[in-house]
This record gives structure tokens, sequence and C-alpha cells, in this order.
């Protein structure tokens, strides 16, 4: 694999990943999207093409004049995400880090998952 490429080389391990994994209706993919300043996550069912819950920290971000740590809020994300599958009924879920590696804010975000009971 080159190593000059950042982004190519992102894009090609995002593309191993979803290689191998898909989401179903009772096992969905929590896609995680990753930028300087935000996180997204949504949880996407593969087999309809549909999202079928998303989250961000863009608002939360905004809206608070303290300072909270990159991934102190990626756990959160996680958490109220967690909540929202649980209130749909989900429990499990495939975890699709996006291309990035499994480290810091993605990091994160999966243990906020799991702290809230979905089974990754």
């Amino acid at each position: 694999m080159e190593t000059g490429n950042k982004q190519l080389n992102k894009k090609r391990r995002h593309t191993r990943i979803r290689a191998r994994i898909s989401g179903t209706a009772e096992r969905p993919r929590v896609a995680v999207f990753r930028s300087n300043r935000f996180i997204y996550a949504q949880v996407i069912d593969d087999a309809a093409k549909k999202t079928i819950i998303s989250s961000s920290d863009i608002k939360s971000k905004r809206s608070r004049t303290a300072k909270i740590k990159k991934t102190e809020s990626a756990t959160s994300i996680g958490r109220q995400l967690a909540a929202l599958m649980k209130e749909k009924g989900i429990s499990e879920a495939v975890f699709d880090r996006g291309g990035f590696k499994y480290h810091g804010r993605v990091r994160s975000l999966a243990d906020g998952l799991r702290e809230g009971g979905i089974k990754i």
C-alpha cells in the first residue's frame, strides 16, 4: 500500500471493510464518519437501503460554551445512539469504522455504544 496518499489509503481500508460487512434489519450497520471537528454516526439497514437512526455532536458542541474533549463527546454520542437504538428494539449491530483506525474518537464511540447496551 502506498504511504504517500492518506485519503487513498483510507478509501482502500473502507473498501476492504465494506466488502466483509453488511447490515440487516435485525443487525444493522453502525457507520462512523469523523471530521476534524465533529463525529457522525448512522444506523443503516443495508438490505432495505435505509438509514434508521443518525446522530452527531454538531448541535451539542455549538450550543455549549464549556470545552468538552472530542473523545468525551464521541462517547456521549455513542450512548445517545444506543438509547435511540434500544427505543427501536435494536440490541445488536455491526460496527463500520469507515476506514478510520479503531483508535481515539472512533473507539470512544464504540465504547459508548457498548456502555448503552448494544452488542457490537
